[in-house]
């Protein structure tokens, strides 16, 4: 269902030579997107809270966050022009829906309510980063081609301008929560360990990543940091968010073989 809504809007939006008569979702699209955001959520619940042991590996954190990403853009759509992002999230939720039915990922006993808080709120960080490099890959295709003349899908896509308020206005809100993420993960580390921070790769990269996408906010209040500039430390800092666990994640799991 994601995959032919994603075709749907390639064909309706980036193929497309004349301009929309009305931007925006119509409202059969609106309510199209629903339905497999509905079952994936049902299925991700089923398979990870509802199931008699929590498991959770790198294929169900791409699946939740894919899931929460489409929710989300869902909703954003609700507030503000995104149209020309649909092809590139639905094709990804196609992607990552179906991985936690390969890979079951790791055991958790008995998790705490620290750690489901810490998990929450990571996924809903992570979401938000992944719409946030979404909406930097918009920027990037409209600035290659604003001074070309031949016709193409990216006339039809919010003004670059638009794009990038969009941008920072979510990478704002997904700090916040990578924040949030980093200072459950302290307390959760205290409580299981006796000290805030434990040195190893998942720890790192989330530093890095909270970091980076400090900079990057601190750059575009100081010095008014834009286009490839925002589009370059947009993309350094999501590398981060990746390898700090769901790259982790997947070592351990796939490559490791460690269940």
């Amino acid at each position: 269902m994601y995959l032919g809504l994603a075709l749907h809007f390639w064909n309706t939006r980036w193929r497309r030579r004349a301009a929309p008569a009305k931007p925006g979702l119509r409202l059969w699209e609106r309510a199209a997107i629903l339905a497999p955001l509905a079952l994936h959520g049902g299925l991700l619940y089923q398979g990870i809270f509802a199931a008699p042991e929590l498991r959770f590996g790198f294929a169900q954190a791409l699946s939740v966050m894919m899931f929460l990403g489409v929710a989300l853009y869902w909703i954003e759509s609700l507030f503000y022009g995104l149209e020309g992002l649909e092809p590139l999230i639905l094709l990804l939720a196609a992607a990552a829906a179906p991985l936690p039915a390969l890979f079951p990922g790791r055991g958790i006993s008995v998790p705490s309510t620290e750690f489901k808080l810490h998990l929450a709120l990571a996924m809903v960080a992570y979401s938000l980063f992944t719409i946030a490099l979404l909406h930097a890959t918009l920027m990037a295709l409209v600035e290659r081609h604003l001074h070309q003349k031949t016709a193409s899908f990216v006339d039809h896509l919010p003004p670059l301008l638009t794009l990038e308020q969009s941008l920072f206005r979510v990478i704002g809100v997904a700090f916040l929560f990578l924040t949030l993420t980093l200072a459950t993960g302290m307390v959760l580390t205290d409580l299981m360990f006796g000290r805030l921070l434990r040195f190893n790769h998942e720890t790192l990269f989330a530093v890095l990543s909270w970091l980076t996408f400090g900079w990057l906010l601190a750059g575009r209040w100081l010095y008014g940091w834009r286009g490839r500039t925002a589009l370059r430390w947009t993309i350094a800092g999501f590398v981060m968010v990746v390898l700090a666990n769901i790259g982790t994640a997947f070592v351990l799991e796939v490559i490791l073989k460690r269940a």
